[in-house]
């Protein structure tokens, strides 16, 4: 891949596996510094950064878990501090908690809250401060096909706030793409969504990976506030 990323400075927030990773290591390949946080897989965490750094690439991992409000500024600090600069943020972290309204406890809710959403616009925010000195910036929200309206909300809103300073927001929606998220849904559950997308396959990290890094090149410089669904075509 061409070094369309070269001297540019990029935070995948939840990098360690999964869409996070295939698109941390798409961002190295492309010539950008990229930094990725971990929750607690500090071997998995560390293999990206040793794949990356032994291709000749620019790497960091930065422990932090977004359940704490403190840690998505810890993390911009942590790669601002490092390289001086930052070009991209990918609020990619998140986990589940799925389960019936009825069963899911208030402690299971809020962390779902926080890591998921009020996590992004923690990290957002701390992103600008540097974005904004630079007139620049890119961020990308990974959203899901299950989640698009509150993803989406934040995704406009920010984008209407910053794009008169050279920062664009967008957001990717993926659908069910094998990640460790998905591991636990029932198998009759995918292979109804396989049957039923136009392309007729469960997605794979390797396919969301290419749209986020698009969004965050300067070719996508007048495409702002989007959400684009990666999902094979699954009818909503």
């Amino acid at each position: 891949m061409s070094d369309r990323f070269h001297d540019q400075v990029v935070l995948v927030t939840g990098g360690s596996r999964g869409i996070g990773r295939a698109t941390a290591i798409l961002f190295g390949e492309a010539g950008a510094a990229v930094g990725i946080t971990y929750r607690s897989r500090k071997a998995e965490a560390d293999s990206v950064v040793e794949q990356l750094s032994h291709a000749g690439h620019k790497a960091m991992a930065v422990q932090a878990d977004f359940a704490d409000s403190a840690a998505p500024g810890i993390a911009v600090e942590a790669v601002v501090k490092r390289w001086g600069r930052l070009d991209v943020l990918v609020n990619n972290a998140g986990l589940t908690r799925d389960t019936l309204v009825l069963r899911m406890s208030e402690a299971d809710w809020d962390i779902v809250i926080q890591t998921n959403l009020k996590a992004a616009f923690l990290a957002s925010k701390a992103a600008l401060r540097p974005m904004l000195k630079q007139k620049y910036g890119r961020i990308v929200n990974v959203s899901s096909l299950a989640g698009v309206a509150g993803n989406a909300g934040l995704t406009k809103a920010l984008a209407k706030e910053v794009g008169s300073r050279n920062i664009t927001v967008n957001a990717v929606a993926p659908g069910f793409i094998t990640t460790e998220l998905t591991s636990s849904l029932p198998a009759d559950l995918l292979e109804r969504a396989r049957q039923a997308a136009a392309i007729p396959r469960i997605g794979t990290p390797e396919d969301v990976a290419p749209a986020i890094v698009f969004l965050a090149s300067r070719a996508a410089g007048y495409i702002t506030g989007q959400v684009l669904g990666i999902d094979g075509g699954l009818p909503i």
